[in-house]
């Protein structure tokens, strides 16, 4: 059940007569009755789409009515051909052992009623492009170094969890950002509130929230509070908290296809969401097929021109980057990159280790401040003698300078 329409029974496959057929919509249920009023919305527009096509009905899997069990085995009785669509987000535990198990008993209840079971939302162009259109019309051009925090629900289904992130990979990569973080409420890991506490350390000017949620509910709560506190421990950072699914047009789109591909019986493959073949965001200008054999020959020789090959030079072994900004060098940044480079030349080491001075590293207030790579071991209010000691026994004997740790990337 991973990724294409799943038949269940099919007593009356080779009839030629036309199948009395009907659509049931299966949501989570909430005892928030917001929660379920906006499910019901986005039944609504479903329905609006099939009008005088195919009658829509719905149901749920806990915790409101009508139940999806009621609900198929009242249809079972009228109807010869049930499609069953999950607004789930991804293939977890009711899709993929409630629902089967639910129709499992039908079958032998109503045996010339064909059921078929279409997979999850998941990783779909649909719900990349619709988080594309949030973000990009939050992010103004001038908050370029801005953090995105995506937020699931989180899952014991590891299979879940890997699409969630394989969701937020591609909205991050279709907006061209680069500091785009996934994360969870609960169940699983990274939570929110280390993720918070993360990029918070980063200091990034603007932190965007974006809840994964279909609907309202109790944890879009949660959320908030969550955001207040890190505003208030970090004032200087604004954090905002972007909306969560709700009945979004690019959705009612997906469970519209998600009906017509269970009757054409259209495989969904992994291909949908491989951005030479669906648009995504802003790597539009790689679909089609001249121009997908040309990005796919452009991402070989990248791979060619990056393999190992002979230097005229010997290989650098770490890399200092000190950051001589404002902040920084009114705190004696420069002496730092100096001793830095006078220290590692003393050692006749200095071809081995490059020393780099660069603008604001984002941690004003705690200068001068000093990252080694590829260790990733960042050093904060650094001075003349600490940066000797950073030569001495870091860069040549691999032994921090643990006082003056700051953070270690990895």
């Amino acid at each position: 059940m991973d990724g294409r329409a799943i038949y269940i029974y099919d007593p009356i496959a080779h009839m030629g007569s036309q199948l009395n057929h009907a659509v049931l919509l299966i949501g989570h249920g909430s005892r928030n009755s917001d929660a379920n009023r906006e499910f019901e919305q986005l039944v609504e527009q479903v329905r609006l789409r099939f009008e005088g096509e195919l009658p829509i009905f719905h149901g749920y899997v806990e915790l409101a009515a009508p139940s999806f069990v009621k609900a198929l085995s009242d249809l079972s009785m009228q109807y010869d051909k049930i499609t069953v669509v999950p607004i789930s987000l991804f293939m977890a535990g009711h899709v993929k052992n409630d629902i089967p198990l639910a129709i499992a008993k039908l079958v032998s209840l109503n045996p010339k009623t064909k059921y078929i079971v279409t997979p999850a939302l998941g990783v779909e162009q649909e719900m990349v492009n619709l988080f594309y259109d949030r973000v990009t019309e939050a992010i103004q051009k001038d908050d370029a170094d801005a953090a995105v925090i995506v937020v699931g629900r989180g899952s014991s289904d590891p299979d879940a969890n890997s699409n969630f992130f394989k969701l937020v990979r591609l909205i991050g990569e279709g907006a061209k950002l680069y500091r785009v973080f996934p994360c969870f409420v609960g169940i699983t890991s990274p939570r929110l509130a280390e993720t918070l506490d993360y990029v918070a350390r980063m200091r990034p000017r603007r932190v965007f929230v974006i809840p994964y949620f279909l609907f309202t509910g109790v944890l879009m709560n949660r959320i908030d509070a969550m955001i207040r506190e890190v505003q208030e421990k970090s004032p200087w950072i604004k954090v905002s908290m972007l909306s969560y699914i709700g009945v979004d047009r690019h959705l009612v789109d997906l469970v519209e296809r998600r009906v017509r591909e269970a009757d054409e019986q259209r495989p969904n493959l992994d291909c949908v969401t491989c951005h030479y073949r669906a648009p995504l965001g802003k790597l539009s200008e790689q679909v089609g097929g001249l121009k997908s054999l040309l990005w796919s020959l452009r991402h070989t020789i990248t791979h060619n021109q990056a393999m190992p090959h002979s230097h005229a030079h010997t290989p650098m072994k770490k890399h200092v980057l000190v950051c001589t900004n404002n902040d920084c060098a009114d705190k004696g940044a420069l002496r730092v990159l100096r001793r830095l480079q006078r220290t590692l030349k003393d050692k006749k080491v200095f071809k081995d280790y490059k020393v780099t001075r660069t603008s604001c590293m984002g941690r004003c207030g705690e200068g001068p401040t000093v990252a080694v790579y590829p260790d990733g071991i960042w050093y904060r209010e650094l001075d003349e003698a600490s940066a000797e000691r950073l030569v001495c026994e870091h860069l040549l004997n691999d032994q921090l300078v643990a006082e003056k740790v700051d953070n270690i990337m990895q």
